[in-house]
């Protein structure tokens, strides 16, 4: 796990896929070009591997956290 799993970009142009999918060994979330909406609140671009955030390094932390809460030893 990263030590930051959110990061905000203050580039105008940024997060983009190409250079942002592998923050934090693909772990990171990359959160860019925040704005304000009169519908939604807030408008906000982001970039994450999915892959192993979302499935391989995903059931790693979930079973992290279980450990943690002391539901599985």
């Amino acid at each position: 796990m990263p030590r930051f799993p959110i990061v905000v970009r203050d580039e105008p142009d940024r997060p983009q896929p190409r250079k942002d999918r592998s923050a934090g060994d693909g772990m990171q979330i990359s959160v860019g070009r925040i704005r304000t909406c009169p519908v939604l609140d807030l408008r906000m671009v982001s970039v994450v591997h999915n892959t192993l955030r979302g499935a391989a390094k995903g059931a790693i932390l979930n079973a992290e956290l279980l450990v943690a809460e002391g539901l599985v030893s």
